[in-house]
């Protein structure tokens, strides 16, 4: 009798056990899933940054492409040709600089496309976990039932002799 109330005791304190894990398990895969969030809108933010660096890149290449045309055509100005090399030049450095942003902002979208892929892959392993927790949680239920159910046998068998 005693072992049973001592079994009966340990599978409640091994589902409580489970039932907290499971707790702790959904809170986890709510910040995953949070935090998967915040990276999709950080996808999203890059690209749509990514694209006006794009547009930028090509009103400027377009700009120093005038800005180059125009220089050569003024050839015999002197003063007007040094002010447009120098705006070529500067067109040139700032074309560069948002290269380079672009090719950073690119780098930092695959970057967050790996971690996004890496915290889905995370969230469907903690789910698959907390499906076997939740499952066993239920088996355990039942097997309480089924003790509670057996002790109540041996009581009324008891009760009868």
């Amino acid at each position: 009798m005693d072992k049973i109330k001592e079994r009966m005791n340990a599978l409640r304190v091994e589902a409580d056990e489970a039932h907290d894990q499971v707790e702790d398990l959904k809170a986890k895969v709510k910040t995953l899933e949070q935090e998967n969030l915040a990276k999709e809108q950080e996808i999203t933010s890059l690209n749509h940054r990514n694209q006006l660096l794009e547009e930028e890149v090509e009103k400027l290449e377009a700009s120093v492409k005038d800005a180059k045309d125009a220089a050569n055509q003024s050839a015999q100005h002197d003063t007007q040709n040094e002010a447009l090399q120098r705006r070529v030049q500067l067109l040139e450095e700032e074309a560069e600089e948002n290269d380079k942003t672009l090719r950073e902002t690119n780098e930092k979208l695959r970057q967050t496309d790996v971690k996004a892929g890496h915290y889905e892959r995370k969230v469907q392993a903690l789910e698959t976990e907390r499906d076997q927790w939740e499952s066993k949680y239920e088996e355990m239920a039942k097997k309480h039932a089924e003790l509670e159910k057996d002790l109540h046998d041996l009581e009324v068998s008891i009760s009868n002799v």
